[in-house]
């Protein structure tokens, strides 16, 4: 333990470590390395609870173990760390570590190395946990009031660690903002050209026909009434050809079949299109904005392709509901599924053609939540929060 002096020396560290800097890895890992000299301990983990409260993941240690951040995690609830998550109060084991019933044995973190071990949660003012401060040491230690000491130390934290983590929040979104406003723009551009085109090679070349043969017709009328009335009936075929051009046309900027039937109805007549899969929809009443409309029928629709592009699925099911906490869009299939965190290891455009649906949903302000396991099918959660008809 260091004495009074060096301990103000090193609490003046830590307020100006969460006190300088926004980034989330940065504190934590100074933070670690001040707690450790501080408590004279031999290492320090730093395990932070995950944005839906049921993990900590291992975000920060002192060498040589910070090279695991990122890559250890327990629910709460398991292992000494979630033990204490659980239950919001500090914990010590002095020696024997392997006979408490809380502790669980990590060959990664090398816990056969060290005698004693505190565990003490990272609370904030208002009692929220934010994680788990664990310190090992290679001696025998009861710790006594070093526990006070790293609750506080904890509780000063606490605070900065929240904030780093909206900052970091803040800043994935403004990003994914970007690169979706980015990816709006070459889409925009991309179907302009496409609907130029289909006027210009179809719309328009049919209409240019239509003109000629209602032309040949006016002058053959009191001439040749049989070729007037073949003129007529050819004329009349283009119109609807280019009637039906037109239709497919506007389709592709609002599906018409949501004016005409509803997003409940709609999504039931995009479940029955699907020729090589049974989908079954379940759907309740929804009364939304119509880009919100829009937005969640796309989804569907993006998600039901991806489904058949990759899943080599039998069936699938759409469920739609509005709830007080906004919209919820859920797709599921039984097919061969895959392992999630292979997405957040890749850095392309690829991730089973997700990354439209999360910007989409990143947009609306919502999220979207993917649950898979290799041979038992995928799950994709589209959460939409209340949006206001600003028609």
């Amino acid at each position: 333990m260091a004495d009074a002096e060096q301990e103000a020396h090193l609490l003046i560290r830590i307020i100006e470590t969460i006190s300088a800097r926004l980034d989330l890895d940065e504190i934590v890992q100074n933070v670690a390395a001040i707690i450790t000299e501080m408590t004279a301990t031999d290492v320090c983990f730093v395990h932070l609870l995950d944005d839906d409260r049921q993990r900590l993941r291992l975000c920060g240690a002192t060498p040589p173990f910070d090279r695991l951040a990122g890559r250890v995690e327990l629910a709460v609830g398991e292992g000494m760390a979630g033990w204490v998550a659980a239950h919001g109060e500090p914990a010590v084991i002095v020696e024997d570590k392997l006979a408490d019933p809380r502790y669980k044995y990590i060959p990664e973190l090398h816990g056969e190395e060290f005698t004693s071990m505190v565990s003490v949660p990272i609370l904030t003012r208002l009692g929220h946990l934010v994680g788990v401060l664990n310190l090992h040491s290679k001696r025998r230690r009861e710790f006594g009031d070093d526990v006070e000491l790293l609750r506080s130390l904890a509780g000063l934290v606490a605070g900065a660690i929240e904030n780093a983590r909206l900052y970091r929040r803040l800043a994935d979104r403004e990003e994914a903002l970007e690169r979706f406003t980015e990816r709006m723009v070459q889409l925009q551009e991309a179907e302009s050209r496409r609907l130029a085109g289909e006027i210009h090679d179809g719309i328009s070349q049919r209409i240019v026909s239509l003109f000629f043969h209602l032309s040949a017709a006016r002058d053959l009328v009191g001439d040749d009434t049989a070729r007037a009335e073949e003129q007529i009936a050819t004329a009349q075929d283009l119109a609807a050809a280019a009637l039906d051009e037109t239709r497919y046309a506007i389709a592709g900027l609002r599906p018409p079949v949501l004016d005409d039937l509803g997003l409940t109805a709609s999504l039931q007549s995009l479940a029955s299109g699907i020729a090589d899969m049974h989908v079954r929809v379940d759907a309740g009443v929804c009364d939304v904005p119509e880009f919100l409309e829009s937005a969640i029928y796309r989804s569907a629709q993006e998600a039901l392709q991806n489904i058949q592009k990759h899943a080599q699925a039998g069936s699938a099911v759409i469920r739609l509901r509005a709830t007080s906490a906004g919209v919820v869009l859920q797709v599921s299939d039984d097919g061969v599924g895959f392992d999630p965190a292979s997405l957040r290891a890749s850095t392309g455009p690829t991730g089973h053609g997700l990354p439209g649906l999360r910007e989409r949903a990143r947009l609306l302000g919502g999220t979207l939540d993917v649950r898979s396991t290799p041979g038992e099918g995928t799950t994709l959660t589209l959460n939409v929060p209340p949006h206001r008809d600003s028609s």
